[in-house]
């Protein structure tokens, strides 16, 4: 008996070494070295690992669009004999990605009231963006939501060759005229939860259907239709609709609940891409890698030769500085704003002070009568409102304060309610200094910034009765100043390509109403029953499909645009002051905001139809900034897709690139030049003077100063010189400055950036 439990013990401990030692990974093969005896690709990559004795299952996907390559599970003994074979280029563990969690096309200039784009025909806009296919990499889709109402749409763009999946709750007739494709991806996420073994958790139902509300809530946000009478649960209320309000929408489901794998994101992108879409929309990121580990980026360069144009959230890590995601110069990367909308909310104390906070809570309240507040100083824990650090004796009829950070916040207040305390003020740390996020909470609660936080703070502490009462005052619009960069909304420099500067623009991503999945509450959170078909967000995931819709807008206006031409037009008429005529302010510390938070500026879509002038980029000039990074010619190859790439032209220096930003990194040089080429998109006879703008300690100069254009798509180049001048501190912190070209017409404005040293 004793031997037979041994051996089970010991079977039982191979088994689970078995599992545990595989995991996910990519691998890039030279696509022209298959074999003429293998009919495809396919069967090439299952040969392979058939002669390594894996298991018949182990080939996961096979890339034929986005990546030459395969994702695979595989034990570490097999990964050593693949990266051994000649036709193996590179063997990469899978990553984990994470998702960057009515008003806006008003806030926008879109609304067709004020007679939308000057100078273009509305209705002919509206026709031609209905040949416009966004696809949506994210958490799936809720296709009831009116949002994806088809009503007025034409039969579906003869390019497309996507579908709709079907599966146990979702069927292909919930896809539409507007809602195109549906499809599900879940291949890498089920090898990381023990998906080769039997001791696997309970899987999420494979399905494109949309359980998290995320998805539902970007791809509304880029292309939903009119919604009459949409908020929620009273706030907000008005009517939602999405960017491209005739544009087509496509899901792709990549992100489960542990998150968004690489191996599954890059079949999402492979298939988008042979499904024939136009723009893709990803509100995701993972830290930043070189671009050839960068599965976003891998599969972005292939869709910009492809002609579609790729959207990603910048990223939700600041306000610290250098912590971007998504910075490939073939990407828009996208950081948030605010909108000109707010959700006022009040505390009252017991000393008749009124401080000013938000929230979107929609309960009953707590009456007028002010009741005991507490505040656990001594104890972090309690301080933060993490699960079960509160005790019921103490915070049981009060208003606890709790410190942002570390938890959710809607899940703060869950745990005051559970504890039995009756409303919550959520009180800012440095780390989120003046910034204010809404929340539909489930208690009566009110988010206030880190000075009002510190001072109720202080009279918690102080006073021997200290007692509050929360006021909650709707919605309020043409809040100043507005736009204000989100503290959230992730900050240059770009750590992979100092010299690009990055994010490129922001949107409006703070407090965002768009659809929402009927599976989950407001809050996301289990506890959370209440349910609405329209929720608020918050994070650049929100600001992303925003331009992600323009964009879609911008390629039916200008059919012949490449994918550079529209960021650079996106960019260079973005505007860098708020509605009160003052340069754009950071959330963060209410300072004035640069180029590292803000990019080239805020999207301003009426100016980007028209922007006069682009600067251009061909996949060959990517070519050459990818081979002047120092990577391997394999690296390269990674990520171009090409057998003949030799690298034998390459830029000096990547911030040759033709890109419609600068990033001047000086290191040990004091002087650096750069030649960009812009193209007239306006009238023939147009001239542009140009204007600098830049610190002090940097001189800056262009030649020549006037440029001619006779006639439209012509090309003209300047250089422009930047000297660092003696004296100038190598630790000198960064500046800023600006070249702007510019006539009657049109402003071309180029931010620039300056730094001594990387950080």
């Amino acid at each position: 008996m004793a031997s037979s439990t041994f051996l089970l013990g010991f079977l039982f401990l191979v088994l689970s070494l078995t599992i545990t030692a595989k995991k996910t990974y990519i691998v890039h093969m030279k696509h022209h070295d298959k074999p003429l005896s293998f009919e495809t690709h396919h069967d090439w990559y299952s040969s392979s690992l058939q002669a390594l004795s894996a298991a018949p299952d182990s080939l996961l996907y096979s890339y034929t669009t986005a990546f030459n390559g395969f994702a695979a599970s595989l034990d570490p003994e097999q990964v050593e004999l693949l990266r051994k074979s000649d036709s193996v280029l590179g063997v990469y563990e899978d990553t984990l990605y994470t998702l960057h969690t009515t008003r806006t096309p008003q806030f926008l200039g879109l609304d067709t009231e004020f007679g939308l784009w000057a100078g273009h025909n509305t209705q002919q806009l509206e026709q031609a963006s209905r040949d416009v296919i966004i696809g949506v990499l994210d958490t799936g889709v809720w296709p009831e939501s009116k949002s994806f109402d088809d009503s007025d749409m034409p039969d579906l763009p003869s390019k497309w060759r996507g579908e709709c999946e079907s599966a146990p709750d979702f069927s292909p007739k919930f896809c539409n005229k507007k809602l195109i494709g549906a499809r599900s991806f879940s291949k890498g996420y089920h090898m990381a939860n023990g998906g080769g073994g039997i001791y696997k958790k309970p899987r999420e139902v494979e399905s494109p259907r949309d359980k998290d509300g995320h998805g539902t809530h970007t791809a509304s946000t880029a292309a939903g239709a009119h919604v009459a009478n949409a908020s929620l649960l009273g706030y907000a209320s008005g009517t939602a609709r999405g960017m491209a309000t005739h544009a087509r929408v496509a899901s792709y489901k990549v992100c489960w609940e542990t998150g968004c794998f690489g191996a599954d994101i890059l079949a999402g992108m492979d298939r988008a891409i042979q499904d024939g879409v136009d723009v893709l929309s990803l509100s995701l990121g993972g830290g930043s890698a070189p671009y050839y580990r960068d599965t976003i980026a891998i599969g972005a360069f292939a869709a910009m030769e492809k002609g579609i144009f790729v959207s990603c959230s910048a990223g939700n890590s600041g306000p610290t500085k250098a912590t971007l995601a998504n910075v490939a110069p073939w990407i828009m990367t996208v950081g948030a704003g605010t909108l000109d909308r707010d959700f006022p909310a009040y505390a009252v104390l017991g000393n008749k002070i009124r401080y000013n906070g938000v929230s979107l809570y929609s309960g009953q309240g707590m009456g007028n009568k002010p009741v005991g507040l507490v505040y656990n100083k001594g104890n972090m824990s309690s301080n933060l409102c993490l699960p079960g650090s509160l005790d019921p004796a103490f915070v049981r009829g009060k208003v606890v304060i709790c410190d942002r950070g570390t938890n959710a916040r809607v899940e703060k207040g869950a745990v005051v309610r559970d504890a039995g305390g009756v409303g919550m003020i959520l009180a800012n740390t440095p780390v989120s200094g003046e910034e204010l996020v809404a929340d539909s909470h489930l208690l009566p609660a009110v988010a206030v910034g880190r000075k009002v936080g510190d001072l109720i703070r202080e009279y918690a502490r102080s006073d021997p009765k200290p007692t509050a009462v929360l006021v909650f005052g709707g919605t309020v619009l043409n809040v100043r100043p507005s736009p204000v960069v989100a503290a959230f909304s992730s900050r240059g420099p770009n750590m992979v390509t100092p010299q690009i500067l990055k994010p490129d623009v922001i949107g409006p991503g703070v407090n965002i109403l768009a659809a929402w999945s009927e599976a989950i509450g407001p809050t996301g959170l289990a506890k959370d029953t209440r349910k609405t078909k329209f929720n608020i967000m918050s994070g650049t995931s929100m600001s992303c499909p925003h331009i992600s819709g323009l964009a879609a807008l911008l390629k039916a206006a200008h059919p012949e645009w490449s994918t550079s031409a529209i960021k650079s037009a996106l960019m260079t008429t973005a505007y860098t002051e708020d509605n009160t005529n003052s340069s754009l302010r950071d959330a963060a510390d209410g300072s004035l905001s640069n180029p590292w938070a803000h990019g080239a500026g805020h999207v301003d879509p009426q100016k980007a139809l028209s922007p006069g002038l682009v600067y251009d980029i061909s996949t060959e000039e990517y070519i050459s900034f990818l081979c002047s990074l120092g990577y391997t010619i394999d690296h390269v190859k990674t990520i171009v897709k090409r057998p003949n790439v030799t690298c034998s032209t390459k830029f000096k220096d990547p911030g040759e690139l033709n890109y419609p930003s600068f990033s001047v990194l000086f290191g040990d040089k004091r002087v650096v030049r750069y030649t960009r080429e812009l193209t007239n998109v306006g009238p023939s006879r147009s001239i542009y003077k140009v204007t600098v703008n830049g610190p002090s300690t940097v001189g800056i100069s262009v030649r020549p100063t006037t440029l001619i254009f006779r006639s439209a798509g012509e090309k003209k180049r300047y250089t422009v010189t930047f000297v660092a001048k003696r004296g100038t501190s190598p630790m000198a912190r960064s500046e800023f400055g600006s070249i702007v070209w510019s006539n009657a017409q049109n402003q071309v404005k180029s931010p620039v950036s300056f730094s001594w040293t990387l950080l």
